[in-house]
């Protein structure tokens, strides 16, 4: 190679870092921004460009949730939408007489704010509780909504007494810390996972209002969103809470537009154990779509 050659090989070189450097900064720098509805305000964080994907965290949990998971998508060229539920961060409205098309009202605001008000359709993306709110969105406002993906879901909205308890448990400030953890361990995290991790960033308030919301959701035509959109659903291999489905059973329950993957040493926290493998997952989906 001459010297001529070799300064040409470097300056691409140079040119390719700068590039990936711009790129990976563009996916962490973080916006706060605010939806209203209303009496409701809902806050979201936004970061990237592309198409929009929108992420939504489990029961009683928070936008920061995905704080590993949103740079990596965005990083792949997409807009990433965090909307914080009602009584989290700045997010704020009524907290009683609610529905699950409620919450995914709060959800459309933040999609419709980002945009200007003229929003595409977008992903939406529900880990466990959040599912249930991403479905909300697909059939409240079906032409907001190209997709849906599904993470450690509960496909059903019934839930085994015994692990609720350590639902509960998780968050109960009453309890010790290690009382916690045990609840943490054996309801959330896979065996050698950190549970620590999730000691903090729970709101029992929330968790009130959005477990009262589901109950006065009579209307379940939420459910069979894969009638509707194609729909992609991330089993974590070790989830007690929603334990991995086979592709049967979720085409029997949601709709023949479903697939699966499945990500491995990973319980139904999934979001902290896993998160470069969930990322993986969903954005094979998303640039799999038309």
């Amino acid at each position: 190679m001459n010297e001529r050659s070799a300064s040409k090989l470097l300056r691409s070189a140079v040119l390719g870092l700068a590039l990936s450097a711009a790129t990976i900064g563009a996916a962490d720098a973080v916006q706060s921004r605010m939806a209203e509805r209303g009496s409701v305000r809902i806050e979201f964080l936004a970061q990237g460009d592309g198409p929009t994907v929108v992420l939504l965290p489990s029961l009683a949990r928070g936008a920061e949730d995905f704080d590993r998971v949103a740079p990596l998508v965005a990083a792949a060229g997409f807009r990433v939408v965090r909307p914080e539920p009602r009584g989290i961060g700045r997010s704020q409205g009524p907290m009683e007489g609610l529905t699950l098309y409620d919450l995914a009202e709060d959800v459309a605001a933040a999609v419709e704010a980002d945009a200007d008000g003229n929003p595409r359709p977008v992903v939406v993306a529900g880990h466990a509780f959040g599912n249930w709110v991403a479905r909300a969105l697909s059939a409240k406002r079906p032409e907001m909504v190209r997709a849906v993906a599904l993470l450690a879901a509960s496909v059903g909205t019934d839930i085994d007494p015994g692990i609720r308890s350590s639902i509960d448990g998780s968050f109960d400030p009453a309890l010790t810390e290690e009382e916690r953890l045990g609840h943490l361990r054996r309801g959330y995290f896979a065996p050698g996972n950190d549970a620590r991790v999730w000691l903090g960033g729970w709101h029992p308030d929330v968790a009130r209002m959005q477990r009262a919301a589901t109950a006065a959701t009579r209307d379940r035509t939420w459910q069979r969103v894969a009638d509707r959109v194609p729909v992609l659903y991330v089993a974590a291999g070790e989830d007690t809470i929603a334990p991995p489905p086979t592709l049967e059973r979720l085409r029997r329950e949601l709709g023949e537009r479903v697939s699966l993957a499945s990500v491995p040493r990973a319980g139904h926290a999934l979001l902290p154990e896993q998160p470069e493998a969930t990322a993986d997952a969903l954005v094979r989906f998303l640039k799999a779509l038309p």
